[in-house]
């Protein structure tokens, strides 16, 4: 994975899905433009994926769009399963895993990881050089999940860090907010989860297309700015 340029010449940010469970809703996701599907490793989640149902679901995906496994200070066991089972191309870690975790899964499992990084909580923002990952994902960090829980924030906030860092913005987007929240922090890519759902786990399609078409309506404003998204996928 190539965070430093974008090779492709794309304009609008690249788009992960979040907290897929099933695999045919995942598969739609993919043909209606989703780069990478996330499934979700955390058993206090509601769209918390057991092994043998994670592969399934990823199973489904064409090999084009990245499959991406959120984790929450996992046991190595754990994790080193769902990267070999799921062929898991990113790694997210989502709670206080250590840089030397980090650095661990990308030697050793050879995949790319992504951090999460809040405003209201640690680990800060200000704390990503610390981890050297391949991408970061940010958020307030607000809520009972370390997720976004569906919570609407400034995402303005992240629009120096975006510059410096590849950056995935997530934290209550849905199809009628992406615009301006990608206009407010001209992210690499954009995460959504609970916004594009019908009820916890399962997603409302017409969203997610409603959404995705949104996203890419937004290449105005990278052109404006003379800039391109990095390369995060």
């Amino acid at each position: 994975m190539n965070t430093s340029a974008n090779a492709s010449g794309r304009r609008f940010p690249y788009i992960k899905i979040c907290g897929l469970t099933d695999p045919d809703e995942a598969a739609a996701c993919a043909r209606l433009g989703a780069d990478a599907v996330g499934l979700v490793f955390y058993p206090p989640s509601p769209r918390n994926l057991e092994m043998d149902r994670a592969v399934t679901v990823a199973a489904a995906l064409p090999k084009r769009v990245v499959a991406a496994g959120v984790f929450v200070d996992p046991e190595w066991d754990v994790l080193a399963e769902a990267v070999s089972r799921c062929r898991l191309g990113i790694v997210q870690l989502h709670g206080r895993e250590s840089p030397d975790l980090i650095q661990r899964v990308r030697t050793q499992l050879r995949v790319a990881v992504w951090k999460g990084l809040f405003t209201t909580k640690a680990p800060y923002m200000s704390e990503a050089d610390a981890y050297a990952a391949d991408a970061y994902l940010v958020e307030c960090g607000k809520g009972p999940l370390p997720g976004g829980n569906a919570m609407v924030w400034e995402w303005g906030a992240a629009a120096n860090f975006v510059r410096s860092h590849p950056t995935v913005l997530a934290g209550g987007l849905d199809p009628d907010n992406v615009g301006r929240a990608i206009h407010a922090a001209l992210p690499d890519a954009v995460d959504a989860s609970s916004g594009l759902e019908a009820r916890p786990g399962r997603k409302d399609l017409t969203k997610v297309a409603r959404y995705i078409d949104e996203v890419k309506q937004t290449a105005a404003f990278y052109r404006e700015k003379g800039i391109r998204p990095k390369q995060v996928f």
